[in-house]
This record gives structure tokens, sequence and C-alpha cells, in this order.
């Protein structure tokens, strides 16, 4: 599936003589409810995998009073050769302010570049925890930067790891290869995946419409909700 990167990204990556091989569209492979169903159960499956870590959970049980949003990125993709690149394709799920009930999918691809003495590969799952109002608010714009308006932190490593006293509006954690690593995404680009969006709902639809109004949903991604369930509390 195709990471869509914002216009200044994208010249970016051509003036570097960069291409992001990792995240190149697979010909034939068209965006449909299909597809999009994949991403949601692969999504689920990430947090199901944070939630039997005792660890990881113990630290998403401290969030969960003031998590607004987790942003899950079951598959983001590394791979470097003195240029690196990142990306992958993720969705955000919202809790309802009154009820504390998680909402439905929305769709974003997210994308970054690096450059220095660097080489390999790896794959890794993620899970970015939206704390503030400001935060959630970035997942409304087309496409924003991550740690350029709101601010970003990687989650704490090691044992006794614990979330008191992070202060940051987004807050990411990340698993290779089965185990829980510290990952820095901040200056990543995430933009909002239109088409996948409207592949699943059948429908245009924008971000707010799905977790602001609330008037669209999809019973597919109740599986996910109950993952986020089970993670946060």
């Amino acid at each position: 599936m195709r990471v869509r990167l914002t216009t200044a990204f994208r010249r970016m990556l051509v003036g570097m003589g960069m291409t992001l091989v990792m995240v190149t569209p697979v010909p034939g492979l068209s965006v449909d409810a299909t597809v999009q169903q994949q991403i949601v159960d692969k999504a689920q499956l990430t947090l199901e995998a944070f939630a039997a870590d005792g660890q990881l959970k113990d630290v998403f049980k401290q969030l969960s009073k003031e998590a607004r949003a987790l942003f899950i990125i079951p598959q983001f993709m590394r791979g470097a050769f003195i240029f690196g690149g990142a990306g992958g394709s993720g969705v955000l799920i919202a809790r309802d302010e009154r009820t504390g009930k998680w909402g439905d999918p929305v769709f974003y691809n997210i994308g970054s570049a690096s450059f220095g003495a660097q080489i390999g590969a790896d794959v890794s799952e993620m899970v970015l925890v939206v704390r503030t109002k400001k935060g959630l608010e970035e997942f409304f714009t087309n496409d924003f930067k991550l740690g350029a308006n709101a601010g970003m932190a990687t989650g704490p490593v090691g044992a006794g790891m614990a979330a008191q006293g992070i202060t940051a509006d987004i807050v990411s954690y990340a698993k290779q290869k089965g185990a829980f690593a510290g990952m820095a995404v901040d200056g990543a680009f995430v933009s909002i995946s239109n088409d996948s969006n409207q592949a699943y709902y059948g429908k245009s639809v924008r971000p707010t419409d799905i977790i602001v109004k609330k008037e669209i949903g999809n019973p597919k991604s109740l599986q996910l909700r109950a993952a986020a369930d089970k993670l946060m509390n």
C-alpha cells in the first residue's frame, strides 16, 4: 500500500536522490475494503501483543485516564543504506470523553527520512498514545509533522519503566521482534489516507465525521476497539 507524503517531504526525498522502496505500491493492488480490514485486523493484533506484555500493559494502564486516542501502526518499516527511510500505514481510534468507549478507526499514512552512516532494515509495531486535545487535533489536519506543534516523546524503556512525569501530547511505544524498544518518530510526516477511509466506510469522510460527529461507523472494527479496552484497562 502506498504511503502518501506531503509535497515538501517528496521534494526533500527527490533532492537527496532517495526512494522509499519499502513503501512502493505493488502493481495491480487496488485500495478496497478488504485491504483496509487487513490493516484494522493487524492493528488489533498489535494491541493484543502489547496487552500480553506485562510491563507494557502496566504503562498503558497508567496512561489510561488521560488517553484521548491511540494511533496504531502495525508495521512501521525502516530501511537504510547511507540514506534512510521509514513508512507504514496505521489507524487512529479515539475515546469518547463522555462514555469512555473507543470509536471507529481513521486511516493514516506515515513516512520519514534520515541521512547518515547507517545500514540495515527492520519492522516494528508501534502504538502512539495521544494524551491531549492538542495532540488529537493534529490528526484532524490533512497532514502534519509529529513533534512540530504538539509535543512528542518516546516512552521510557527498561525495568521499572513508568508513565509518571510524562507531559508530552503524544507518546510513542514500539516492539521490535517481540521485544519492547524505544523508537523516536518525532519528525515523521503523517497524512490522512482519504482513499482508505472512503473504501472502508463506503463514502468520502473526514476524521471529524468519525471521531467528533460520529456520523458513520463500521461494525467490523468492533474487535479492534475491544482490544483497546483490554490494553488500557
